[in-house]
């Protein structure tokens, strides 16, 4: 089995062409490959498919083997992956998803696709679309004997973000385990610690349903986005810094969440499956 290692920002992804070639059990094959002791190493195994309404379709398994709906930079990476790989040389494509289709405008440089905005869509906080425990997308939970504010979104997956807390790692290994799970979440969580810098921009530090702490998260920084604007605490475009690097988010007149960032390709290889 051929296969591209790919990142965006430091979120890692295993790249398959499952056009070209057919993956059995992906879940499975997931849990293994992502292991970065006994596998090839990643945050998450994406495929790579045929779409009937669309340039391709994109599958994503967490490193736990399950199937979230949406990733931000594993779509960037596997946009440049089309285009590099001459699958799909259009620089502007859609990408179907489990969140619905998604539109990309890819920038090019050498031949290569560099950079890749991504329209996220519109940011959803009903407490049912979240979905959250809760009659209203904001509430306050109870952690380590500190209240901390978490307001809700929902961008194809579910988010939590608090301004109340920026954790260190140690920190955040433990908090996120327990929030991810917290019974406020249906479907589990992803969880967003921010910090904003008092010049229009914020850190994030991401804890990932199904894959834990990761460098960056696409749809955790639009979820940042979404929640501080809708509070009043940052612009509608802003900067968001992740430990990987920056993704700029550019919340627009349209309602739609617009994220840009860089897309790179690491190595290839084979695997046996």
């Amino acid at each position: 089995m051929r296969f591209t290692k790919m990142h965006g920002i430091g979120n890692d992804f295993i790249i398959i062409d499952a056009i070209r070639q057919y993956v059995s059990h992906p879940e499975s094959l997931a849990a293994r490959w992502c292991d970065r002791h006994f596998g090839i190493g990643a945050d998450g195994l994406i495929l790579a498919l045929p779409a009937a309404g669309a340039d391709a379709k994109m599958r994503i398994f967490n490193s736990d083997g399950s199937e979230p709906e949406m990733c931000g930079n594993g779509i960037r990476c596997l946009a440049k992956f089309l285009y590099d790989s001459g699958l799909c040389q259009k620089l502007q494509m859609t990408v179907e998803t489990a969140a619905g289709p998604m539109a990309l405008q890819l920038e090019p440089e050498g031949g290569r696709a560099r950079r890749v905005t991504v329209n996220m869509g519109k940011p959803r906080f009903s407490p049912r679309e979240i979905p959250v425990a809760s009659d209203g997308n904001a509430l306050t939970l109870q952690v380590e004997g500190r209240p901390l504010r978490f307001f809700c979104v929902s961008m194809g997956n579910p988010h939590a973000v608090t301004f109340d807390l920026y954790p260190d790692r140690d920190a955040l290994t433990r908090l996120g385990p327990q929030l991810e799970r917290h019974p406020a979440f249906p479907r589990r969580a992803n969880v967003e610690f921010c910090r904003l810098d008092g010049h229009g921009g914020v850190d994030a530090a991401v804890w990932e349903r199904g894959a834990g702490a990761t460098l960056a998260c696409g749809t955790g920084a639009c979820a940042v986005l979404a929640a501080a604007a809708s509070q009043g605490l940052l612009p509608r475009r802003a900067p968001v810094r992740l430990p990987g690097g920056t993704l700029s988010i550019h919340w627009a007149e349209d309602g739609c969440l617009y994220m840009t960032g860089e897309a790179e390709t690491v190595f290839e290889g084979t695997i046996p499956e």
